[in-house]
């Protein structure tokens, strides 16, 4: 599928495993809804795949049972890390499409799920910051408090 998009539309995708995801970060005022609309027309030819929405950002996924809060639990499951108490597990996201992986840290007590968005809104994340300045300073933290802690 990612053959026939546009060459300038190309540009903005990004591939994983489980999704390609258009970010509005790199798209002008007007265009945003145009490129969904062109996106939505384009998958209309495709019924295994359905298009998610987030906040500045557009998800094609396949029509499974999969998201990011199952992504997380592959992970967990994975590397060995679903049953272990050294193990503190943090994700970081901003947009609805993230909520799945703050439900299960949450509900698993497996770790803490952060939202960054500028205004207050109700999530399953245990914490919120208000912008990626503040995600690198919560970051550089964490790094210093270990780097402390081994020191010790």
């Amino acid at each position: 599928m990612y053959n026939i998009w546009p060459k300038k539309m190309k540009k903005l995708l990004k591939a994983s495993s489980w999704a390609m995801s258009k970010l509005s970060n790199h798209i002008e005022g007007d265009n945003w809804s145009t490129i969904g609309q062109r996106v939505h027309d384009v998958l209309k030819d495709y019924p295994r795949l359905r298009l998610t929405h987030g906040r500045k950002v557009l998800e094609v996924r396949p029509v499974i049972d999969w998201n990011k809060g199952k992504t997380v639990e592959f992970l967990l499951e994975s590397l060995g890390l679903n049953s272990r108490d050294d193990v503190l597990s943090i994700y970081i996201g901003e947009d609805r499409t993230d909520e799945d992986a703050f439900k299960v840290l949450k509900k698993g007590n497996r770790g803490y799920g952060i939202l960054v968005s500028p205004t207050p809104k109700e999530t399953s994340a245990f914490y919120s910051l208000r912008e990626p300045a503040e995600v690198m300073e919560f970051l550089k933290a964490l790094v210093s408090w270990k780097e402390q802690e081994e020191a010790n």
